[in-house]
């Protein structure tokens, strides 16, 4: 089976990036670290581990707040773009920044006790999952489209 390949990259195109195979669902992050690097909450698909490519780095930059969790960046133009959890872990990747976008919805709204007082959790289609549920399960339970 082939699998589709997507490409994508930050608005000033100094990190470029494919990925070929499947895409988890998106997950909606509203934690406070999300926050405070977005401005609000993020949105994230991810890929398998070894099946994202990073074509261009010269702009990519990492940050660790010294928990389990690396962002990945553009030092040139800013573009949220990766999430690194480790090795064993799919990589996320900020769904803003394909080219095209992929036919994905958000699954799950997480860390919503930590959502801004500014945003309205949407209600419908997604789940939706506190702190201490969304620590109890995990994006394991999520499934991986190939879209």
């Amino acid at each position: 089976m082939e699998h589709h390949k997507h490409s994508g990259g930050c608005m000033c195109s100094g990190v470029r990036y494919e990925v070929t195979g499947p895409l988890r669902e998106v997950i909606a992050c509203h934690c406070r670290e999300c926050q405070q690097a977005s401005s609000n909450h993020v949105t994230a698909t991810a890929a398998k581990p070894g099946k994202l490519k990073v074509t261009d780095d010269r702009g990519l930059a990492w940050y660790s707040h010294g928990g389990a969790l690396n962002r990945g960046f553009c030092k040139l133009c800013g573009s949220t773009l990766f999430f690194d959890h480790g090795k064993e872990h799919p990589t996320g990747i900020a769904v803003g920044s394909f080219d095209t976008a992929p036919a994905l919805h958000v699954a799950v709204h997480i860390y919503t006790d930590e959502a801004g007082a500014w945003y309205d959790l949407p209600q419908g289609d997604a789940d939706a999952r506190d702190t201490e549920t969304w620590q109890k399960t995990s994006w394991h339970d999520l499934k991986w489209l190939d879209v």
